[in-house]
């Protein structure tokens, strides 16, 4: 009786602990059951100090302190199938220090479990659409070097990635690598505030054609329910952010001087890679309690150092974040 008794209580415990694992929306493996909603809405505020590129010195902006930058993030999704889900990532940054605002953050897309909990490990694999085409991006050319106005590169794209992981009773241990390929185009807006530019005849406002580019992402995380309310997880991730580059001068200028043309022409050469590409390495982790089996409250943390390139704009020798997270099911 005694051993008939301990079994029922292990195999219930197992079952409720599973149960727990399976709906904690924290966990790197979850995802909606068939007919369920999820919203994961952050905010958090960062702090960043500016390392020394060569682009950060031209601007006298490298080693500076940049807070508060504020940061805004809305996870979504809803379960076709329990296999298969759409969903939606997106988000927004305010950094008043340097007058750069917009979505830094856009993705539309599904995902298919094509391994389950049943098989040796889970194994998703999802495709999403990058919508940085949906606004130009924005900026100004100035004597020091450029300004960005927002986080859009104004280029749309694709993502194909895959997430990978197996659960052992109350700790899961899960990767991912994806890829996104953007799309060259002149979605931008790009002011002209340069007087030696102006007086020999650009435009007050132009757009150029960018050539398409890519990054590469890839991470790990671990994830530990350590009660039926509390979780925690870690994780570190690497991004790859490949140099841009200027095919040309979209705008037609006609009041060029000869001149401008030459300065034109020296600009799209010098451009067609612009060296501003970045590595980021991402420490991350959070703490999760549990309000009900539809509400759950997360409090998160970003430390990033990254690698950048000569003429980037987008280098930290720090880079720390905290937030807060709400996610609910319906």
């Amino acid at each position: 009786m005694k051993k008939t008794l301990k079994g029922l209580i292990a195999v219930t415990a197992s079952v409720i602990s599973t149960g727990a694992m399976a709906s904690n929306m924290e966990n790197p493996l979850y995802m909606p059951m068939e007919g369920e909603f999820y919203t994961k809405t952050g905010a958090a505020i960062m702090y960043k100090k500016t390392d020394h590129t060569a682009a950060l010195i031209d601007k006298n902006a490298d080693g500076k302190d940049e807070f508060p930058v504020w940061r805004f993030t809305e996870d979504l999704g809803y379960g076709i199938t329990d296999r298969l889900d759409i969903h939606g990532r997106f988000g927004y940054t305010k950094n008043g220090d340097i007058d750069r605002k917009g979505m830094h953050r856009g993705r539309l897309g599904m995902t298919f479990r094509a391994l389950t909990e049943d098989d040796p490990f889970v194994l998703d694999l999802y495709a999403d659409a990058y919508l940085s085409g949906a606004m130009p991006m924005k900026g100004s050319y100035t004597p020091t070097g450029f300004n960005y106005k927002n986080y859009s590169n104004g280029r749309w794209g694709v993502i194909a990635g895959t997430k990978f992981g197996k659960t052992w009773a109350d700790f899961t241990l899960a990767g991912h690598v994806e890829y996104l390929q953007t799309f060259g185009n002149h979605n931008n807006k790009i002011k002209i505030e340069h007087p030696g530019l102006l007086a020999n005849g650009f435009e007050d406002e132009i757009s150029v054609d960018l050539k398409s580019t890519h990054e590469w992402t890839a991470g790990i995380d671990a994830f530990y329910q350590i009660d039926m309310d509390w979780s925690c997880g870690f994780g570190f991730e690497f991004v790859e952010h490949a140099d841009n580059g200027v095919k040309g001068i979209h705008t037609n200028m006609p009041n060029l001087t000869a001149m401008g043309q030459a300065i034109a022409n020296g600009l799209v050469t010098t451009l067609a890679d612009m060296n501003d590409g970045w590595d980021e390495y991402i420490l991350k982790a959070n703490l999760a309690y549990k309000m009900s089996d539809a509400i759950q409250w997360t409090l998160f943390g970003e430390y990033t150092f990254d690698d950048s390139h000569a003429q980037s704009q987008n280098g930290t020798d720090a880079k720390i974040e905290l937030g807060v997270r709400l996610n609910a099911r319906f």
